[in-house]
């Protein structure tokens, strides 16, 4: 790679300068010497070759080229999915004319792609750590081959018709940070503009969301017992490549509504849905579930199992496997691993556990029902010690309750947090759920190493765990990587679009972009956060903060009063420990200061 265009932000600087978010091609020949030692005329006439097949593609999806110089191209994109479509279109161009050349003349390149901030020149010259990753990706790519980093992984998954293969953790040269790397299984082709051609305009990967099995009885362990159900088939489905699940947050936000299967594809943008009823037999339990094409409303898969009540839970494996079956039949073979659940043995706990998060839900962010929450979470564990959700959701309520200033700092305040945590993985430690919530509660406590390992861990069950990925995101920003946690966090919501936790999710990723000095992004994320949760009040404080950043001093004022009078309790000091907790800066604080005293 050309030394003019790697290099580190401190090495450039002045007011031309932009940073933003892009997705990096790096490539050169491998064994380009050799090829010049053997026949100089033919490397250059086919080199020239391949530069134009290099601008054709790149040009077709929304890249540019940024250098071409000797036998290497660096180029940028405006989306990691058109970066990865024009590496493979490259691919299989050159690779084709490769095949028909002499194998000893025959030349191959090494593509790497990254997502990753750069720093712009007015001239186009970009620089930064994005485009030193790109190329040492480059460096470990197969000759004919793609290798992308974990970022660009997440991105593109869904949106393009390849493989991947996980290269595990990578130390590159330069990089302070290993980087996790996949080869790109370049047998595939290119997606067209990052959908598939399926009718409803979903994507062309197999894409399910598993709506809550409908309970055909007044029997309250029976609800549990439905819910539980749709949970374990999520996971199940989760487990197995070759679909993209929609998180459970998202789709049992359609519980009770009179909406037909079409009409909640289109909403959550899949292709198939899962339903299912619970009813009791006599002394059994009769499941029947069917899956259903939302295109053509055709019922390609039904089942109806039954087994003693005691037993029931045992009947998700059945149907996930129905399901797999029908839609991937390649995958008949697959075993589908069967996820450990901790569900507590008695049902009143379950339902303390449903009235701590419907406190949070229904009376807002604040000391009242934060109380109640932990105090129900309390009596949860009570009832069952086994529990382990109920700790891991204690823990990351109080975490987050004492950085947002909720939950005053008390003596041992911490030290029961992180106890509650370690006890719910020690409980379970296979559950993803269990967790993600244990995982954020560790890094928002300061041991970011330790959760991040928990997190990783939640992610690798169970791909579809949204606030997982939240999580992930935090903590990365929270680490000095903010480019990274904030595409991680953008991920999270994305693959939830209906989750009750967005407007929490969108004021905490509204925050790193303010701390990332990008205060319209910053902006209009706090004000989705409040259309997701108007009750919010942070999201209130976090608009009021960017409008006064942006000179939009009569609408920061609105927005303050509007966060005030949710919070009557509200200070200062209290909005600047929440920033420090969480970014390590206070702008918010600042800049609202001379408006809090005007009042």
């Amino acid at each position: 790679m050309p030394a003019s265009n790697v290099g580190f932000r401190n090495q450039v600087s002045g007011p031309e300068l932009k940073q933003r978010l892009v997705a990096i091609l790096a490539a050169d020949v491998a064994g380009y010497s050799r090829l010049m030692s053997l026949d100089e005329r033919a490397t250059v006439e086919a080199l020239d070759v391949a530069r134009t097949v290099f601008r054709k593609n790149i040009d077709s999806s929304d890249g540019r080229v940024i250098d071409m110089a000797g036998d290497s191209v660096l180029a940028v994109f405006k989306t990691a999915t058109g970066a990865v479509n024009a590496a493979l279109a490259i691919q299989n161009t050159l690779n084709d004319a490769a095949n028909a050349a002499p194998q000893d003349r025959s030349m191959r390149f090494r593509i790497g792609v990254h997502l990753g901030d750069v720093v712009e020149k007015d001239d186009g010259t970009v620089y930064g750590d994005g485009v030193n990753i790109a190329s040492r990706l480059e460096g470990l790519a197969d000759p004919g081959g793609i290798a992308v980093s974990g970022m660009v992984h997440e991105a593109v998954r869904s949106r393009v018709t390849t493989g991947f293969q996980d290269l595990g953790e990578q130390h590159v040269k330069n990089i302070s940070h290993a980087v996790r790397v996949y080869r790109v299984l370049c047998e595939g082709k290119p997606a067209a503009s990052g959908r598939g051609a399926h009718p409803n305009g979903t994507e062309s990967k197999p894409s399910i969301a598993v709506l809550p099995f409908n309970v055909l009885s007044d029997d309250q362990a029976l609800r549990f017992l439905a819910d539980g159900l749709a949970e374990d088939v999520i996971a199940l489905l989760a487990r197995v490549a070759g679909f993209r699940l929609i998180s459970r947050a998202s789709s049992f936000s359609f519980r009770e509504q009179e909406t037909n299967a079409a009409a909640i594809a289109k909403q959550l943008g899949v292709r198939y849905i899962v339903e299912g009823s619970v009813r009791p037999v006599g002394d059994r339990v009769r499941v029947s579930t069917h899956l259903t094409e939302a295109a053509t409303r055709a019922v390609l898969w039904s089942g109806r199992l039954e087994s003693p009540r005691e037993t029931a839970e045992d009947l998700q494996d059945a149907i996930a496997r129905g399901i797999i079956s029908e839609l991937e039949p390649e995958l008949t073979r697959a075993e589908v691993l069967v996820i450990r659940r901790q569900r507590p043995e008695n049902v009143d706990a379950w339902g303390c556990y449903r009235q701590a998060i419907g406190a949070i839900a229904l009376k807002g962010w604040n000391e009242g029902s934060m109380s109640e929450a932990r105090t129900l979470l309390r009596r949860a564990v009570e009832i069952d010690p086994s529990f382990g959700l109920a700790y891991a959701q204690f823990a990351v309520l109080t975490a987050v309750g004492k950085n947002t200033g909720v939950i005053p700092p008390v003596p041992r305040l911490d030290d029961d947090a992180l106890d509650a945590a370690e006890t719910a993985i020690a409980l379970d430690e296979g559950g993803s759920e269990v967790l993600g919530y244990a995982g954020c509660a560790m890094v928002d406590l300061g041991y970011c190493a330790r959760g991040l390992e928990i997190i990783q861990r939640a992610i690798d069950i169970d791909p579809s765990n949204a606030q997982a990925h939240v999580a992930l995101g935090g903590a990365l920003a929270q680490s000095d990587q903010l480019a990274l946690g904030i595409d991680r966090m953008r991920f999270g919501m994305q693959i939830s679009p209906r989750d009750r936790r967005l407007g929490f999710w969108g004021w905490a990723l509204g925050l790193f972009l303010s701390a990332a000095d990008r205060p319209e992004d910053a902006l209009q994320e706090a004000q989705k956060a409040i259309r997701h949760d108007s009750k919010l009040y942070l999201a209130h404080i976090l608009e009021a903060a960017m409008l006064a950043t942006l000179a939009r001093t009569d609408e920061a004022r609105v927005a303050l009063s509007r966060a005030r009078r949710l919070r009557p309790s509200l200070t200062l000091e209290e909005i600047r420990l929440t920033e420090i907790r969480l970014t390590r800066g206070c702008r918010s604080e600042r800049v609202l200061r001379p408006l809090w005293e005007s009042e």
